[in-house]
C-alpha cells in the first residue's frame, strides 16, 4: 500500500496518545512506504548468513507470562542478515517436524533452510540458509514490481525440501505452481484458474493468504483469501477450489476491521487465519483465528473464533507468514514470521512460536465478536 493510500484509509482517526505520536507516525510511515526492495535480476542462488537474537518473553511488561489467549508462547528470535536481500518475508511453510522451512518474500525471493532449537525446544536461529530469485516459467527472475510481489505460500505435497507449492502474488494477481527440489524453487510450472470476482481485488490487496487443506471433507483443496476485499457487510472474502471447477466464494466476519495476512492448515481440515490491523492511535495489532473444518464450505459466512490478539506491548511486528506442525504431545505448534518491508531502521524480522492444545482448538467461544479482547 502506498503512503497516499495508507493515509487516505486512516483519515479522521484521532491520535489518543500524544506521547507516542512521533513513534507511531514513524512506524506507520515505515509500514506504509517500506524500504527499497532489492532487484533480484542479478541474484545468484546461494547461502547467506542469518543471525538470531533470542526473544525470551512475548509480553515486554509481563515477562513471566507464557499464556496468551489460547496459545502458549514457546519462544522466538529476531533475525538479521548482512545480505541486502534478506527481508520482506510474507509466506512460510514447515516440514512436519518443524525443522526444515521454506519462505517467500514480497521482493520476489525464496528462502530455505533449517530452524534451530535450543535444549528446551525453543527456536534459536536458522542454519543452512539459501536465498534465490522466484522465476518465471522461462527461468528468468521476476524483475517488474507488479510481477514479483509474492505474498502467500502453500505446500501442495511433499515437504519444504522436496515437493510442490503454490505461491500467490499481488498487483498482478495470480496463484502460480512451483516445484521445490533440494530446497530450491523451480521456475513456474503453471497457474491456477482464478475466480471472476478476483478482478475486483485492490492492486495491493490481493491474494495475501493461501493454504492447502490437510484433512476433513475438503482435504487437498486450495483455499485463498484477499487481503482487503470486503462484501457489503464488511466481511472479508475467501475462495475454495472445488476440483477443476472455478473456485467458489465464502466469507468470514471481520469484527475489528482487520486485514488477512496469511493462513495455515490444521491436521483435521480446519484452518488458522492470521490478521493484522494498523491505527495511528494504537500501532500494529495481530490476531489469530480458527475456522473449524465443518464450517469451511462454499457460500458460508463464518464467524471464526479468536485464539489470540496482541499489540505493540508484545514482540510482534508486521506479522505476515504462518505455518503449523504437530508437537510431541499432540499439540499444534504455530510459527509466525514478520515482513519488515525492507525498512530495517524501524521494523524487524521476528519469528515467533506458540503451542495450542487440541482441546483449546476445538473449544467454541461464540465467534469473533464474543472473543474481542
Amino acid at each position: 500500500m502506498s503512503l497516499r493510500e495508507f493515509l487516505k484509509s486512516h483519515r479522521g482517526r484521532r491520535l489518543r496518545r500524544p506521547a507516542g505520536v512521533a513513534l507511531l507516525l514513524a512506524v506507520g510511515a515505515g509500514i506504509a512506504m517500506g524500504g527499497s526492495k532489492p532487484s533480484t535480476v542479478d541474484l545468484k542462488t546461494g547461502p547467506v548468513t542469518v543471525e538470531a537474537k533470542p526473544l525470551a518473553n512475548f509480553d515486554r511488561l509481563k515477562r513471566d507470562e507464557t499464556r496468551f489467549g489460547k496459545l502458549t508462547f514457546r519462544g522466538g528470535v529476531e533475525l538479521t542478515s548482512p545480505s541486502k536481500f534478506f527481508g520482506g518475508w510474507s509466506g512460510l511453510a514447515l516440514d512436519d517436524d518443524g525443522k526444515r522451512f521454506f519462505a517467500v518474500s514480497d521482493a520476489g525471493l525464496w528462502m530455505s533452510g533449517k530452524l534451530a532449537y535450543d535444549d528446551k525446544g525453543r527456536p534459536s536461529g536458522m542454519d543452512g540458509v539459501t536465498l534465490g530469485a522466484i522465476q518465471s516459467k522461462d527461468g528468468d527472475p521476476l524483475s517488474r514490481k507488479g510481477d514479483r510481489d509474492a505474498e502467500g505460500l502453500a505446500l501442495i505435497k511433499g515437504e519444504a525440501t522436496n515437493g510442490g507449492a503454490y505461491v500467490s502474488f499481488e498487483r498482478k494477481h495470480r496463484i502460480s505452481r512451483f516445484d521445490i527440489v533440494g530446497g530450491e524453487l523451480s521456475p513456474a510450472k503453471g497457474k491456477v484458474s482464478l475466480p471472476k470476482s478476483a478482478r475486483n481485488m485492490p492492486s495491493n490487496g490481493g491474494f495475501e493468504a493461501i493454504a492447502v487443506l490437510r484433512g476433513g471433507p475438503n482435504k487437498d483443496k486450495l483455499v485463498a483469501f484477499a487481503e482487503s476485499m470486503r462484501d457489503k457487510r464488511g466481511n472479508y472474502v475467501g475462495w475454495i477450489w472445488e476440483g477443476k471447477e472455478r473456485p467458489r466464494k465464502f466469507h468470514v466476519t471481520n469484527d475489528g476491521d482487520y486485514d488477512v495476512t496469511d493462513a495455515a492448515p490444521l491436521s483435521d481440515g480446519g484452518l488458522l487465519v492470521l490478521e493484522r490491523r494498523f491505527r495511528f492511535s494504537e500501532g500494529v495489532r495481530m490476531r489469530l483465528r480458527v475456522i473449524p473444518a465443518k464450517q469451511l464450505r462454499p457460500g458460508a459466512v463464518i464467524d471464526a473464533d479468536i485464539l489470540v490478539a496482541a499489540d505493540g506491548r508484545t514482540e510482534i511486528d508486521n506479522m505476515e507468514g504462518i505455518a503449523t506442525h504437530a508437537g510431541p504431545g499432540g499439540e499444534t505448534i504455530v510459527t509466525m514470521i514478520s515482513d519488515d518491508n525492507y525498512n530495517h531502521g524501524l521494523q524487524r524480522t521476528v519469528l515467533l512460536q506458540f503451542a495450542i492444545s487440541a482441546g483449546d482448538l476445538v473449544a467454541s467461544s461464540g465467534g469473533a465478536k464474543a472473543d474481542q479482547p
